[in-house]
């Protein structure tokens, strides 16, 4: 069973040998591994790093972003014939020994994705605001997707061929709290495991102000139950207008046999316009669950496709 474990990369020469150092060379159950480094549009000497460390190098020509790297990460990967594949980050964050506790479920086939869980309320260096943010967005994620990850913005991650086979990644911001509702609507399942983490080696550049992480996280999270949950989504907000109008209608109705309806016209008006909005936005759900079907039609082609793509080796 082969092991690629990936690492984005932007401008991480400082950090990245440290990072593969920490990594054990061999695993329980595996028989090969190799690391990966995406040179996301670098400017620095990350990718003569990576080389120095022995391994593979895949570059961007320009910056394209974590979630785009990380995207590049899984196709390279399952060209080298990945059984498993690991996602780490290169300031060294995560520690290299965990790794053997993220594939275990995978090797033992409990699992096809396996999150790495930070104890988030121990670690030191996350302000309290962090803390708190790190835990109300896993408790969201979890409403989202049905789940019941505990640290939904954690990097390190494990996935099987399969899943990575199944996963597209639509955000350009990030691809942790995506993947998750991603991968609870296509049948992948998800476990955690708790792992340990190293002292900090530089600020986080994904989480650079508090107001940007919430606002981006809320419109991926938002998006991708959108896209997987159309008609939830616009039924809820239907119902909501249809109700409102309904009661506006009433209120007007009972106004009118009272006979004090003549002061109350604004509030026709008004049911009215809701109630055609709320049941516009009912059908526009119809229709958006009927986009959603053939989208899922389309994902089940291209996941043929790419596991096609695949050498008879790689298929085994």
């Amino acid at each position: 069973m082969k092991l690629v474990i990936q690492i984005p990369c932007f401008n991480e020469e400082l950090t990245l040998a440290q990072t593969i150092r920490d990594i054990p060379v061999k695993f329980k159950g595996i028989s090969e591994v190799e690391i990966l480094v995406i040179d996301d549009g670098c400017t620095d000497l990350t990718s003569s790093v990576a080389s120095g460390c022995n391994a593979k190098v895949v570059k961007h020509s320009s910056n394209s972003g974590l979630a785009a790297a990380f995207s590049t990460g899984l196709k390279e990967a399952l060209k080298m014939g990945a059984d498993i594949i690991v996602n780490t980050d290169a300031d060294n964050q995560y520690c290299g020994k965990c790794i053997e506790d993220l594939i275990a479920p995978i090797i033992n086939r409990e699992a096809d994705m396996v999150i790495g869980a930070r104890p988030i309320s121990e670690i030191s260096h996350f302000s309290f605001i962090k803390k708190v943010l790190q835990k109300a967005g896993s408790a969201v994620v979890r409403l989202a997707s049905g789940t019941d990850v505990p640290d939904a913005p954690s990097g390190f991650r494990a996935f099987s061929r399969e899943a990575a086979l199944k996963l597209s990644v639509f955000s350009k911001y990030s691809y942790t709290l995506e993947t998750i509702i991603q991968a609870r609507n296509k049948g992948i399942k998800i476990v955690s495991v708790p792992i340990s983490v190293n002292p900090p080696t530089r600020k986080s550049r994904l989480f650079k102000s508090m107001s940007g992480y919430i606002v981006r996280s809320v419109l991926t999270i938002g998006r991708i139950f959108i896209l997987y949950r159309p008609f939830r989504f616009f039924a809820f907000i239907g119902g909501i207008l249809f109700l409102a109008g309904f009661a506006l209608g009433s209120r007007f109705v009972f106004y009118y046999f009272y006979g004090s309806g003549d002061g109350h016209i604004q509030s026709l008006i008004l049911s009215a316009v809701l109630m055609i909005s709320g049941f516009q936005t009912f059908l526009i759900g119809i229709i958006s669950d009927l986009i959603s079907a053939n989208r899922k039609m389309l994902e089940e082609i291209r996941y043929f496709q790419r596991k096609d793509t695949l050498t008879p080796k790689e298929k085994d």
